[in-house]
């Protein structure tokens, strides 16, 4: 009966489309001890566009866990001893803990830039080579995955291997129209192994395929795949300037915050001593 009082309440809830402040007071759905539950918290809960019916399902199962969980915490209150005070203590520390980092945060978003200067950038690199070691291959190349039934395919197996200007433009032209995927980055490094994510060859080593394959031609019963590797680096070699660019202005920026954190304190804790804020015992 209690349950049915529950929800009976709880879907004069659902159909009522505004809050008076007669209605405020009465917005309770259900109390343990001091601790309470309103029917505007549980609506919250509810997604848009769930039925009546799963509405009323959804809200029982959530009020019966949120009654069990303020049971439970309870019945930990009252029989935990000691510990609670210790556990008051953490409570205290995290707290203390998060608004310190909200604070650090927000005003690193306030102070702090994000620009570097291109040599500062390039100075740190050269001063850090071992930090940006290789764990993966890189390659440069071109890649190609074309249905097997396309026309004019095997015109495009002589292009590939080419990187002249014509053969180029014909490989564009003819992608358009027939490729699923053309990926032209001559120009820039791009991991090895998210490139043959996309062709069915299996690697062990990549770097000793590397090594063997400047090509890599196969099919299977729908598509033709071509890869034309132009430059490679192997893992355990120093990562090209470019390619690091990201890494490197995401170092630059902790070794930022990290300085201008540690200015921050230095600066609040002299200021704290001289204005007096700040008092030290001459007691032992």
């Amino acid at each position: 009966m209690r349950s049915c009082f529950i929800f009976i309440a709880f879907v004069s809830l659902l159909c009522s489309c505004k809050k008076t402040q007669s209605t405020i007071d009465t917005d309770v759905l259900v109390k343990v001890k001091d601790r309470t539950l309103t029917r505007s918290e549980i609506k919250g809960l509810i997604p848009r566009g769930v039925s009546s019916s799963d509405s009323l399902l959804l809200a029982e199962s959530l009020v019966k866990k949120w009654v069990k969980d303020a049971l439970v915490y309870e019945v930990a209150l009252r029989n935990l001893g000691n510990e609670k005070e210790e556990v008051d203590k953490l409570v205290e520390e995290y707290r203390h803990s998060l608004v310190r980092y909200r604070y650090q945060e927000q005003l690193i978003r306030e102070k702090l830039s994000a620009d570097f200067q291109e040599s500062d950038k390039l100075r740190y690199y050269e001063e850090n080579q071992k930090k940006f070691v290789l764990d993966k291959a890189l390659i440069k190349g071109l890649f190609l995955k074309i249905p097997v039934d396309a026309p004019g395919l095997s015109d495009v197996k002589g292009w590939y291997k080419s990187t002249s200007e014509a053969s180029l433009e014909k490989i564009e032209k003819y992608s358009v129209q027939n490729a699923t995927i053309y990926d032209y980055f001559y120009d820039k490094w791009v991991d090895f192994d998210q490139v043959m994510d996309n062709i069915p060859v299996h690697v062990v080593n990549p770097n000793e395929f590397l090594k063997a394959n400047k090509f890599v031609e196969t099919a299977d019963s729908s598509y033709c795949y071509l890869l034309n590797i132009k430059e490679y680096l192997p893992a355990g070699s120093v990562a090209p300037y470019d390619y690091a660019g990201p890494q490197i202005v995401e170092m630059l920026t902790n070794l930022r915050k990290v300085e201008f954190l540690k200015r921050f304190e230095d600066e609040l804790y002299n200021d704290a001593v001289r204005s007096g804020d700040v008092r030290f015992s001459d007691e032992p």
